[in-house]
């Protein structure tokens, strides 16, 4: 239930319209700015809003970071009755300048949501981005209560699950599940900048997965790799040492310590949360070959639904010219067999359900 109304969104990124889209689906009333005139166009006509709401209850700052704590106390300034919260990458730096201003920082509560996309802007907001997300809120020392009550208001309406975390805990964390899988990708693309096109083409969906986080925007992930450069160095240690062994294991064909590192990062997987930031469920991946046509997956899940199955993710293997694809289907166990059955009885090409996708 809102316990407000109005809400003004600083920033028409991806993340900035991503939750006016989702506040205004909730039944706020927002508006939306952006320095980039072009972008708060794009932003305004998406939640069909245009112009400035009266004195707002909450302003959100969805910038990059160099510029949230600057912001913060101008928007302090302009609006002295609203509350503020942040969406920032990085939370030591922003509260430790926003703390020496006790007045704002009574106002402030930051905030980070585990979300996002590889693709960036206005044009890219969906407004379910949050929903069952991992959303962390780092109050300061003096943030009142209304301010932290309103910050929380919003990730329930977003479907985001609060997680109170200090700055500090934070930004190492981040350096860890968010900025190291953003280098690893990067690099990964990078090192392959000699591969032939011809070559690149042949690609399967292990690289196309961990590929995928190359193209987010350089100029922000540069931005918060210096700003967290010393959390960020410590895993980078560790990574690079990972890769000395492996590179020493190969150079003396010493299959056993090859094992030995592979295993580690496969025990270790169980650990990553699976879909929607929740625990890691144990699936099974069904196989389904499609004829390369119009309405075909729309049968697939007409097959899943007649027997009730709930399809959890599924993957889509298609070459351009070919007649026929792989769409795997990721499925608990008992589903897969009832979706298997049915398929196979349909006249279906399936394979049989496995644990692995590999």
């Amino acid at each position: 239930m809102a316990t407000f109304s109005e809400i003004r969104v600083v920033g028409a990124g991806l993340i900035g319209t991503s939750i006016a889209l989702g506040l205004k689906r909730a039944g706020y009333k927002v508006a939306i700015e952006d320095e980039d005139p072009s972008a708060e166009e794009i932003a305004q006509s998406l939640i069909g809003e245009v112009g400035d709401p009266n004195t707002p209850d909450l302003v959100i700052i969805a910038t990059p970071i160099s510029s949230i704590s600057a912001l913060i106390r101008e928007y302090a300034t302009r609006y002295p009755q609203s509350t503020l919260m942040d969406i920032g990458g990085l939370k030591s730096e922003v509260i430790q300048d926003i703390e020496e201003f006790s007045a704002i920082a009574e106002r402030f509560c930051a905030t980070h949501p585990m979300a996002g996309r590889e693709i960036s802007g206005a044009l890219a907001a969906r407004g379910d981005l949050f929903e069952g997300r991992i959303w962390i809120y780092t109050p300061t020392s003096k943030t009142t209560t209304l301010a932290l009550s309103r910050a929380l208001e919003v990730i329930a309406a977003l479907g985001g699950k609060e997680v109170e975390l200090s700055a500090n805990e934070h930004d190492e964390a981040i350096a860890g599940i968010s900025h190291l899988p953003q280098i690893v990708s990067s690099l990964l693309s990078a090192t392959l900048l000699d591969i032939s096109d011809r070559d690149i083409a042949l690609a399967g969906q292990g690289l196309k997965d961990v590929s995928r986080l190359a193209a987010s925007n350089s100029n922000l992930w540069a931005e918060l790799l210096h700003s967290n450069r010393r959390a960020v160095g410590e895993f980078l240690a560790i990574y690079a040492k990972h890769i000395d062994d492996l590179s020493i294991s190969l150079q003396n064909d010493d299959l056993r310590k090859t094992l030995e590192i592979l295993e580690m990062g496969r025990e270790n997987h169980a650990r990553i949360p699976g879909k929607h930031g929740g625990k890691k469920r144990d699936y099974w991946f069904l196989p389904i070959v499609i004829e390369d046509k119009p309405g075909q997956l729309a049968k697939i899940f007409d097959a899943c639904a007649l027997v009730g199955a709930n399809v959890e993710d599924l993957s889509i293997e298609h070459t351009p010219g070919q007649e026929s694809g792989l769409v795997t289907l990721a499925l608990s166990k008992i589903d897969s067999d009832k979706v298997f059955t049915q398929l196979i009885s349909d006249g279906w090409k399936v394979h049989q359900p496995r644990e692995s996708i590999g």
